[in-house]
């Protein structure tokens, strides 16, 4: 941190390898657009260099990045109608992999939870993500959002149920 904030390139770029991955993750699944993830985390971290001497703990960085990046993939939904989200989710069918039927099968499934997740509300898909995808504890969890360990517990509880209800109505 002290090379970066002296003006060293290189040492940031240290630090956007380090961090770039689970950014990206995290803002795919709250945004549900490859695009635009790729957006938010190049913002982050742009915002994050601009701003490098307000982190007031440098051994925590990476926690400092991600809270950049929440808000901005909340500024970013803030500002995207519910109906534009699209229905084409998941990776495109690999050739050469297995049966045809398996692919596709496995592709549908992906579609359904990703249309399941996107009709989550912002914060309960937060949680979900970060919970059950990212594997945060809820203590990680509430430090990086600034949220009570109750209310996270609650919005993943919640979250699971209409998961459940939504993947049962695709089905």
């Amino acid at each position: 941190m002290r090379d970066v904030l002296a003006g060293d390139d290189d040492a940031f770029a240290i630090l956007v390898r380090r961090y770039k991955d689970v950014l990206y993750r995290y803002a795919e699944r709250m945004t549900g657009r490859p695009d635009d993830a790729a957006d938010v985390v190049q913002q982050a971290f742009i915002k994050g260099f601009r701003n490098l001497d307000r982190c007031r703990e440098p051994e925590r960085v990476g926690g400092w990045l991600f809270r950049i990046a929440v808000n901005l993939c909340k500024d970013h939904l803030k500002g995207r109608a519910r109906r534009e989200v699209p229905l084409e989710a998941g990776e495109p069918l690999r050739s050469g992999r297995g049966h045809p039927e398996e692919g596709a099968e496995r592709a549908e499934i992906r579609e359904e939870i990703y249309r399941a997740l996107q009709a989550l509300s912002d914060e309960q898909r937060e949680a979900f993500v970060l919970k059950h995808v990212e594997g945060w504890s809820y203590e990680e969890m509430a430090e990086k959002l600034d949220v009570s360990i109750p209310a996270l517990k609650m919005r993943v509880h919640r979250a699971r149920e209409q998961l459940q209800e939504l993947l049962e109505y695709y089905r």
